[in-house]
């Protein structure tokens, strides 16, 4: 669906449910690698279609935890990518196939990087007409001139982005940075990429506000990319990104930074304990039983205004097909659902992941909160509390 098309359709977009997505902690996280995801901004920018990209890191994750409309609005991201290594190797523990970090900064290097920017599937595409919004006073400029600046070079050090436009709102609240000037500047721009800097919480809530009435087609925050670009702060080299030691590089760089580190660290220790390690046991023992990979199966009752979807059997990555395609044409038609999991003995983090996107469009929708009766199995209960997604049984009192 293009730009021009959702904004005549007054109802929310319809989820890509066919997505290799994956819930950790809450959040989802797509499985894709850096190539693919600079891929799907090129497409996105090209053919003017709607892409919200969030890079969740471990801040995002710990603070998701305790912020819900700072969770939600990753959840309502059409590409949502582990930029962080701890995401990565959290998703090892669970099972989870995401075996690349690809953090908001190298998908727009990886962009920068020659005169026309790789699309990630043997392809090439037009330069990326980009807006940079936010960041200190006077780094948006810099950043903004540094791209033309090497936009101007020919050949293979040249460079797949072209900045047409900057804005430095200061430090005020979103609505404040929210003004219809504000929007009309960027939209004017033409901009294919809007790359805002606000600070996670911010950034996101700022797009989360205007991205109906923006018409750039790739929305993301990348807060320290307007600093990169600029040359305010350097990143660090390659092998140590690799090895998972960026952290210590940016406090190098921002020795400011050097709490949230060890808040978030503290933090992920005790997620370690509390939720990861009793998931991974789950993993390892339940999943491999081979009760659990029975036949799924899915009867659809019609009560009322709304349906009564009841599953049983496993749910797992391998048979999510036949869900993909019922959650699909429920959110295409507008239907009212009442999901039925007593039946259900076993899911794992791709059924969550398909589940919490079709759960937030369901709500955005229609005027009752998805209702999920909870399993009769607990370990499935366990999965959900653990997994960050216990709120989906709680709305209507089925948790056990």
């Amino acid at each position: 669906m293009t730009i021009a098309e959702s904004q005549r359709n007054t109802s929310p977009p319809v989820p890509d449910f066919f997505r290799d997505v994956y819930c950790i902690l809450g959040l989802p996280f797509d499985a894709v690698s850096l190539d693919q995801a600079v891929g799907k901004v090129c497409e996105a920018a090209k053919n003017k279609k709607r892409l919200f990209l969030s890079t969740p890191n471990l801040n995002f994750l710990i603070t998701s935890q305790t912020d819900a409309a700072f969770r939600n609005s990753v959840i309502h991201s059409d590409l949502s990518v582990a930029d962080g290594m701890p995401i990565v190797w959290l998703a090892k523990l669970l099972g989870v196939p995401i075996r690349e970090r690809v953090a908001g900064a190298s998908v727009f290097q990886t962009l920068m990087s020659s005169a026309s920017a790789a699309t990630g599937y043997g392809e090439r595409t037009s330069t990326v007409r980009v807006f940079f919004f936010g960041g200190p006073t006077g780094v948006a400029q810099a950043a903004h001139a540094e791209i033309n600046r090497l936009a101007q070079i020919e050949g293979p050090h040249g460079c797949g982005v072209r900045s047409v436009g900057y804005a430095s709102p200061g430090f005020g609240t979103v609505e404040d940075m929210s003004s219809p000037a504000i929007i009309q500047q960027i939209n004017a721009s033409q901009a294919d990429f809007v790359v805002v800097a606000l600070g996670a919480a911010k950034g996101q809530a700022w797009i989360e506000r205007n991205r109906a009435a923006l018409t750039t087609p790739v929305l993301s925050h990348l807060g320290a990319v307007v600093n990169f670009v600029a040359g305010k702060i350097e990143r660090a080299p390659t092998w140590v990104q690799r090895v998972g030691f960026e952290w210590l590089w940016r406090i190098k760089e921002e020795p400011a930074l050097w709490r949230r580190y060890w808040a978030d660290g503290k933090a992920l220790i005790r997620l370690l304990v509390t939720r990861i390690a009793p998931l991974t046991w789950i993993h390892y023992t339940k999943y491999s039983r081979p009760s659990c990979l029975e036949a799924s199966g899915i009867v659809i009752e019609e009560q009322g205004h709304r349906r009564l979807v009841s599953l049983r059997g496993a749910w797992v990555g391998a048979n999510l097909q036949p869900l993909r395609v019922l959650f699909n044409k429920a959110a295409t038609e507008g239907w009212r659902v009442k999901l039925d999991l007593q039946n259900v003995n076993f899911v794992d983090a791709a059924f969550l992941g398909i589940l919490m996107i079709f759960a937030d469009h369901h709500d955005s929708i229609a005027d009752t909160k998805l209702e999920v009766v909870a399993s009769g199995f607990e370990v499935v209960n366990t999965i959900f509390k653990y997994s960050g997604l216990g709120y989906l049984l709680e709305k209507h009192g089925h948790s056990k």
